[in-house]
């Protein structure tokens, strides 16, 4: 999936999933996002540490290398979207100051916070801490959206064809958008201005395509959501009643075998 104009083309490396497993914690399947432009190559997070292999894959179906990353903006320190950092050794990593701050205040075990990279990125002298309504890089502004973690933010992204709005875990579905309410969130009060501001922004241009932390692309055109791509997701499983490996897909359309 990708989109240009403007000075920034985006290339969706891996798209995100809105569910949560039943049984082993949290599924952890983010957008990992990538743009190109104005001299730039970033991401706006970077998946776990199970999105490794095909994130790997996709930098070379897009001919960039992890070298050629020059920036890593974070919209927060959860494990899902902070944890690949280290791949991009030339980049500069952009953190939110507030959710720094806290992250690095809080014990080891604290809900989906990967403790060893929180620390490295509190001392080290590559990462940019910003505040709310910076500007680390041209035509891209940063939106504090807390409540799913106290210090999270979206980053707005100007092109001449209509925004990109980033929304990390502000808004992770087309469920939260709709609702106004938040799963898995820290403060659900602040969760829902949030998504409130995120709505207006969406509201205010409806050519604004959405970027969320756990879904496909979205816009949002008189009160009604529209989606700018598809969702795609599935797991296989081997079971011992079958030779055959099954492929469950988890976009909504049914089990299929192969």
């Amino acid at each position: 999936m990708t989109g240009s104009s403007g000075g920034y083309e985006l290339s969706i490396l891996i798209q995100g999933f809105p569910g949560r497993s039943t049984h082993h914690g949290g599924l952890g399947w983010s957008t990992v996002p990538l743009l190109r432009g104005h001299g730039e190559t970033m991401l706006v997070d970077t998946g776990g540490y199970g999105y490794r292999i095909p994130l790997l894959e996709a930098f070379e179906a897009y001919g960039v290398a992890p070298e050629d990353v020059t920036t890593v903006l974070l919209t927060h320190c959860h494990w899902d979207h902070a944890a690949n950092f280290p791949l991009f050794p030339n980049a500069r990593v952009v953190v939110p100051r507030p959710e720094l701050e806290w992250a690095a205040a809080q014990p080891v075990g604290t809900w989906e916070l990967p403790e060893f990279h929180v620390a490295e990125l509190a001392r080290s002298a590559n990462v940019t801490r910003i505040e709310d309504g910076d500007e680390p890089l041209p035509r891209v502004r940063a939106i504090a959206t807390p409540g799913h973690t106290p210090g999270h933010f979206s980053y707005q992204v100007a092109r001449t064809e209509g925004p990109l709005l980033f929304g990390g875990d502000a808004v992770k579905n087309e469920v939260e958008l709709l609702t106004g309410q938040a799963d898995m969130t820290l403060d659900p009060a602040q969760s829902s201005l949030s998504i409130k501001k995120i709505r207006d922004l969406l509201a205010s241009d409806p050519s604004t395509i959405l970027v969320c932390g756990h879904d496909r692309l979205l816009s949002l055109r008189d009160d009604k959501v529209i989606a700018r791509s598809e969702l795609h997701a599935g797991i296989k499983v081997w079971r011992a009643t079958s030779t055959e490996q099954t492929i469950i897909d988890l976009s909504g359309t049914g089990t299929l075998t192969s």
